[in-house]
């Protein structure tokens, strides 16, 4: 039977391809989403992969779709923690909001959909749990304090779940991607763009698909000698 794989924020962007080469590898994957019905029929009717609608940041909304998930489809046995937002601003113009819904978004979620795992991964003795982080969580950037913050902190709830889970052979890792060739990304400014990239010392902005392989590798049964890490894919831009 294909293990039960939940990826969050999975029907756009780096979200998707996780999706997709998650179900290309023979996992049962369910993809959450916030927002956009349209978008999420459209990835389903393409990929065959189911979508469900829920907030990350809320707990109880949370459970029900964990719910919801383990009674038509299985025990999620594989969770990929990708959804996340920006309000970027500097300090001088960052609201409270605006830091409160990065945070709950970005790094709350993580504790929401662990914990509601967690249990079952403890019994069954197997999980694979990925967490998308983000260069920016290593590096900073300017203007976005918020989601360094809540990239960062990632980083640090990755390895510290991950020495409660590994005699149990569940996995925690992390992945910082760098610049990748996203909606989000191809918004910035050309001359922007353009600088960022030199910075790149493999010459291009990343792909969706480079993360994907790398949540692949992580999630793979043979993979449980790797946990606590953080897999930076970014083109060499920041080696930590």
């Amino acid at each position: 039977m294909s293990r039960v794989a939940l990826v969050t924020g999975g029907q756009r962007g780096i979200g998707a391809a996780i999706s997709e080469a998650l179900k290309a590898a023979g996992r049962k994957v369910v993809a959450s989403y916030a927002g956009n019905d349209a978008a999420a029929a459209a990835f389903t009717e393409r990929t065959g992969i189911p979508c469900i609608k829920f907030d990350v940041s809320d707990f109880e909304q949370c459970a029900a779709a964990v719910q919801k998930i383990e009674a038509e489809h299985g025990p999620i046995e594989i969770l990929v923690n990708n959804a996340g937002i920006t309000r970027d601003g500097t300090m001088k113009r960052l609201s409270r909001q605006m830091w409160d819904d990065v945070i709950d978004t970005n790094l709350g979620s993580c504790y929401n959909l662990c914990k509601l795992v967690w249990d079952g991964m403890m019994a069954r003795q197997f999980g694979r749990i990925v967490n998308i982080g983000s260069i920016n969580g290593q590096a900073g950037q300017y203007g976005q304090v918020n989601y360094a913050a809540a990239k960062s902190g990632i980083h640090g709830f990755t390895k510290a779940l991950a020495q409660e889970g590994a005699r149990a052979h569940i996995t925690v890792n992390a992945i910082a991607p760098g610049y990748v060739d996203t909606e989000m990304v191809r918004a910035v400014p050309p001359e922007v763009l353009e600088k960022i990239v030199a910075r790149i010392p493999i010459g291009r902005l990343g792909r969706a698909e480079d993360i994907a392989r790398g949540v692949v590798f992580l999630t793979a049964d043979e993979a449980e000698f790797i946990t606590g890490s953080t897999l930076s894919i970014n083109g060499g831009q920041h080696m930590y």
